[in-house]
């Protein structure tokens, strides 16, 4: 009725709904409960957490943080306060990633380092790998080549995929950075956890 009052007569709404203006009045005049005060505190503190997150939060961290915080609330009512605030948190879609599976009939590519991955001095072993990153939109690949002597990653390369083309860019930066010319001796030595394209190829071999 309060809400309506710019729009219908007091006296009207009484009758249609079959109250008196008396209950009316006295009801707009009652001190807030106790419960309606409480959710009233609890509302400020659920509103400065949620935009503390930068909007972010939703029902099960603000209401972590409540209990951190050392106040006694369930985690229902927590839900029901940010609805009555029109208010919610932000839900990351979640993805499922996929790996490279392994030909069964495909000839293992040669362990030409034989698991020794230390260097006497820069640009003579350089490992590559992949690893993937999620994010709002999907899975971000991200392919480094390291150098195992400085440590340094010396090329790296990111796409929305795993393939070849991806491990091809980072090797291409690394030898662009580098500025080293014999490109078979140098994947030769990568070690490339993925497809193994035939550009990487060394006679026929495969690059590891």
């Amino acid at each position: 009725m309060k809400a309506y009052r710019a729009t219908f007569p007091l006296a009207a709404m009484c009758r249609v709904l079959g109250l008196s203006p008396s209950g009316y009045y006295g009801w707009l005049n009652r001190p807030p409960s106790a419960r309606a005060g409480r959710d009233s505190e609890l509302k400020v503190r659920i509103k400065a957490i949620w935009r503390d997150s930068d909007e972010t939060y939703g029902c099960p961290r603000i209401h972590a943080a409540l209990v951190g915080d050392g106040e006694r609330v369930s985690r229902k009512r927590v839900a029901r306060l940010m609805r009555e605030l029109d208010i919610e948190g932000v839900t990351r879609r979640r993805f499922k990633t996929g790996t490279t599976k392994r030909d069964a009939k495909a000839k293992p590519a040669p362990d030409l380092v034989n698991r020794n991955f230390s260097a006497k001095g820069p640009d003579q072993l350089w490992v590559a790998d992949i690893t993937y990153v999620p994010t709002w939109t999907g899975w971000l690949y991200l392919a480094v080549v390291l150098d195992a002597w400085s440590r340094r990653i010396v090329g790296w390369a990111m796409a929305p995929h795993m393939k070849a083309e991806l491990v091809g860019a980072a090797l291409e930066m690394a030898v662009r950075r580098r500025q080293q010319r014999d490109v078979r001796e140098l994947f030769r030595h990568a070690r490339v956890r993925t497809h193994r394209p035939a550009a990487f190829s060394d006679g026929g071999q495969g690059a590891a």
